[in-house]
């Protein structure tokens, strides 16, 4: 039924649960953190050449569309973190070592398929959202490898989440980290031919990308199978793999998987909609995103913490616990993304800065940043929310929300204001923003229902 019995894991539905969330969340959040800064300077290094704003406008333009297709890895990940969460809390490890390896054959699984897709169709996709000129150029330069290496970049997270999953937090940080280093190195070495390396430029980018995951990815593997986590990955286990098993996984995560992905298609329109007012408003919106994302990131960091805390919790039968946790991470939320915002506002336009020297882009940013920073709040809430009940593999309320979030309060609104009624990319800004209010106010009311303390998976 289990593992070896006589080794000693870690337990976290016992003691503080203030101190159980940070030490759960903080390692992801850190991690996670660590990833988005190598973004950010990702995009600072790809706005260092000569096409400076085109570069950053291309790099806007397929993160939409990455976005949409890194939407599919909901598919498994929702449903392998609340499984092998909730068999770690059962103590079933042997079940709970199935889980992890069957997360990362369907990940390999379905970024081989969307890679393949991704890679003949990111011409197309590039124009159907506006990208044009030396814009749309770099953007299939960018976009090929990183559909090459798409296998690699999803099955890398299911380690992360595998980590996370047995109560190894510390050593998905260590990973992420790690990966995020190397990526840091690599890039100006790639992108500019440094070392004997032929200057690639934006292409060093994501080759940079590739080299650091799929080390990453088999370190993880290393780590696994040398018994070094709390769960030992065995090329034979005691329970094997099964498609059955793998249907359920899926099943958990279609419900996410079509928010994530009804999300990351409203932000393929939403770009498609800035595009007009100019190279430097896009190059602006996609700046903005990356800052809304570092935002988000501390919260889907201490989040992916949260929901295997959750389920060990649901798992050792322990509900009224797993509420408290539940109720003070929704605060935690909404602090984290105060303060966030309120720093986002004070220094707006020295954020822009350190992309653009620009004064029509900086003016463009700095503005935006600051009506973004309104709705950080809500955001905390939102994000949170959708974080905890991930956790027990109740994704449907959270794939409502995001729809109603992205078509019914942001794409529509967003058309009507800007084709119909004339407004400026202003309207946009205020329209993202804004969303959050009326979408954390429904997710809380569903949430204190409570009806995410009695799911089984």
């Amino acid at each position: 039924m289990n593992q070896d019995n006589n080794k000693t894991r870690a337990d976290y539905t016992q003691g503080s649960i203030f101190g159980s969330i940070i030490k759960m969340g903080l390692p992801s959040m850190i991690g996670f953190l660590a990833h988005h800064i190598y973004h950010m300077v990702d995009t600072w290094w790809i706005s260092r050449l000569p096409e400076k704003e085109a570069g950053v406008a291309a790099v806007t333009f397929l993160g939409s569309i990455i976005w949409f297709f890194f939407t599919f890895n909901q598919l498994v990940g929702p449903g392998s973190l609340a499984i092998i969460s909730r068999r770690y809390g059962e103590k079933e490890y042997d079940l709970t070592e199935k889980a992890i390896k069957e997360s990362i054959v369907l990940k390999l699984f379905f970024g081989a398929i969307l890679g393949i897709a991704g890679y003949l169709f990111i011409g197309p996709m590039l124009k159907l959202i506006g990208a044009e000129g030396r814009a749309f150029e770099m953007g299939i330069q960018y976009g090929q490898i990183v559909f090459l290496g798409m296998p690699f970049f999803y099955a890398t997270y299911s380690i992360f989440t595998g980590m996370r999953g047995v109560a190894n937090p510390q050593m998905a940080l260590a990973m992420m980290l790690g990966s995020n280093v190397l990526n840091l190195v690599l890039d100006p070495i790639f992108i500019f031919g440094y070392l004997g390396v032929p200057a690639m430029g934006i292409r060093g980018a994501a080759v940079a990308s590739l080299i650091s995951y799929v080390i990453t990815f088999i370190i993880g593997m290393i780590l696994f199978y040398a018994d070094f986590t709390n769960v030992k990955l065995n090329f034979s286990g005691k329970v094997g793999i099964s498609v059955r098993s793998m249907w359920k996984m899926l099943k958990i995560g279609v419900p996410a998987w079509f928010g994530d992905m009804s999300f990351a298609g409203a932000r393929m329109i939403i770009t498609s909609m800035v595009a007009p007012f100019g190279t430097a408003v896009v190059a602006a919106y996609g700046v903005g995103n990356q800052v809304t994302a570092f935002g988000i990131s501390i919260l889907i960091g201490i989040g992916l913490g949260l929901s295997a805390l959750i389920g060990h919790n649901l798992g050792s039968d322990k509900p009224k616990r797993a509420k408290k946790i539940g109720d003070q991470a929704v605060m935690l939320g909404v602090g984290i993304m105060f303060a966030f915002g309120a720093g986002v506002y004070l220094f707006s336009a020295q954020i822009i800065g350190l992309f653009f020297t620009s004064p029509e882009t900086i003016a463009h940013g700095s503005f935006m940043l600051k009506i973004f920073a309104y709705g950080f709040p809500f955001i905390g809430v939102l994000l949170t929310l959708e974080q905890i009940h991930m956790g027990v593999g109740l994704n449907t309320p959270a794939m409502v929300v995001n729809i109603i979030h992205s078509w019914l309060l942001e794409v529509i609104p967003i058309y009507f204001l800007t084709t119909y009624f004339g407004f400026s990319q202003t309207a946009i800004w205020w329209t993202i923003s804004g969303a959050g209010l009326v979408t954390s106010a429904l997710f809380y009311v569903y949430y204190q229902r409570g009806r995410w303390l009695t799911h089984k998976v």
